[in-house]
């Protein structure tokens, strides 16, 4: 279809990933005739080089942790280590059936799937493979890669991303992590599990900075006594090869040496030689910049997911995507509240957030007008029978709305999709607090935090 020069797409998406195939699903089931061009896998990096595997490695070294602390439940259980190659069949198996889901979801919408590099040749127009592909419209989601350092090589060898991370033939004796963010934390939390021995070094004063620094110093102490090492508060300076691995030096002088160094500082926008600026789409260091609504400053190009600068996360791609399509479509759009999006470290203990920080809220309210509220999970059942540690905190506005919930331990990913309703639909405290949470569940700790905030606690002191 895509040859035959007279074929002309409603919409045309450069980059399969999480932005692009969500606008591909969600156009076609609209009604448009819709084109997806993907030069790798179908997927993108959440899939492929990301979410799913990292959760996968993860997952892996929960089951590493709990064989070894079997003996404190009751459970005979012996650890004998770490078969690599048993760990990466798991993860590839996992990939394998979510990309077969997700390849016939593509075909069973009657998305035009083309397979190729593709190259925003007019407005309205991307060539890939010797053609041009013609749409009324594009949608720009090339998404991004792992980023470095001036003068920092990453070789694949010694100097690794997490791309090479993932795909690692064997378990670190000792490894440096650069970065102590997102993808930083939860390789830290695997490969510690795994048996390595970790230190993250991060130029900020915390670790996950962008979190509340109530999480950061829970996360912190909870790494402290997992023997995860860290370095805070000064940057990185150099680093070289030495005979047996790697070591870095810090501005202060101060050095590191391990088997390998893991360049996690982020990820940068896949933006280059594609063909934007040439068609005058507005960029940034290499982001593509957006409206609210998507819509770059060419009237018939939009661009999602980790190509613009909003939060790197797949999900915000599958809401960005399903935007544009729903407003080419004709429908009415809202768009994305970027602080009511739920955000998850896995690390061992999880992450979880939605909402702004106390920090932004006292910026944003004023100190006098904000309360905050600590749950220690202690005072929750199944926290207590699951050994987990940590806290839910909640910020609110005075006699007003809950407008941050900041969780830390186990499994609080899970608890984060009622977080989400409850900063989404600006609840009041004592709204939340009369719905009875099922117990013994770690939810409960939620009801439990805003009966608290309440000022009718039960299970916590006033």
């Amino acid at each position: 279809m895509a040859n035959d020069a007279s074929t002309v797409f409603d919409l045309v998406i450069l980059g399969g990933g999480s932005g692009g195939y969500a606008a591909a699903l969600r156009g076609a089931q609209l009604g448009l005739d819709v084109a997806l061009i993907e030069k790798n896998k179908l997927g993108g990096t959440c899939l492929h080089n990301g979410c799913i595997p990292t959760k996968a490695l993860l997952h892996a070294g929960e089951i590493a942790d709990q064989a070894r602390e079997a003996e404190q439940f009751g459970v005979k259980a012996a650890f004998e280590g770490i078969d690599i190659k048993g760990v990466h069949k798991y993860k590839d198996d996992v990939i394998a059936g979510l990309y077969k889901g997700l390849q016939g979801l593509v075909a069973s919408r009657k998305v035009t799937y083309i397979e190729g590099e593709g190259r925003l040749s007019s407005p309205t127009s991307v060539d890939v493979g010797g053609q041009r592909v013609e749409g009324r419209h594009v949608l720009l989601a090339t998404g991004s890669v792992p980023k470095s350092l001036p003068g920092l090589e990453i070789d694949g060898n010694r100097i690794i991303s997490s791309d090479h991370a993932l795909t690692l033939d064997r378990v670190p004796e000792s490894a440096i992590i650069l970065g102590g963010g997102v993808i930083g934390v939860e390789f830290a939390s695997a490969w510690k599990s795994f048996g390595t021995d970790v230190t993250v070094i991060e130029g900020l004063k915390h670790l996950v900075p962008v979190e509340d620094e109530n999480s950061s110093k829970l996360l912190e102490r909870a790494f402290r006594k997992r023997g995860i090492k860290f370095n805070l508060g000064t940057f990185f300076q150099g680093a070289e090869y030495t005979d047996n691995g790697v070591k870095v030096t810090l501005a202060d002088g101060k050095t590191f040496e391990a088997e390998v160094l893991l360049v996690a500082i982020g990820r940068g926008p896949v933006s280059q030689g594609l063909g934007y600026e040439e068609q005058g789409v507005a960029m940034d260091r290499g982001y593509v910049l957006v409206d609210e609504y998507m819509r770059t400053n060419v009237e018939t190009i939009s661009a999602v997911g980790d190509l613009v600068p909003t939060l790197q996360l797949a999900h915000v791609g599958f809401a960005e995507g399903i935007l544009v399509a729903e407003r080419l479509a004709g429908l009415k759009t809202v768009p994305v509240d970027y602080d009511g999006v739920p955000r998850v470290t896995y690390c061992h203990p999880e992450v979880a957030s939605v909402g702004i920080t106390e920090a932004k809220a006292k910026e944003i309210y004023g100190a006098d007008k904000v309360v905050a509220l600590k749950y220690n999970l202690a005072g929750n059942g199944k926290s207590k029978i699951l050994k987990t540690a940590g806290e839910i905190k909640l910020v609110q506005v005075k006699d007003g709305a809950v407008v941050g919930v900041h969780m830390v331990g186990d499994r609080m990913g899970e608890q984060v999709g009622e977080a989400q309703l409850i900063y989404n639909w600006e609840a009041l405290p004592a709204e939340v607090a009369q719905l009875v949470h099922a117990h013994p569940t770690q939810n409960e700790a939620l009801g439990e935090a805003h009966l608290a905030l309440a000022g009718k606690p039960l299970h916590s002191h006033d």
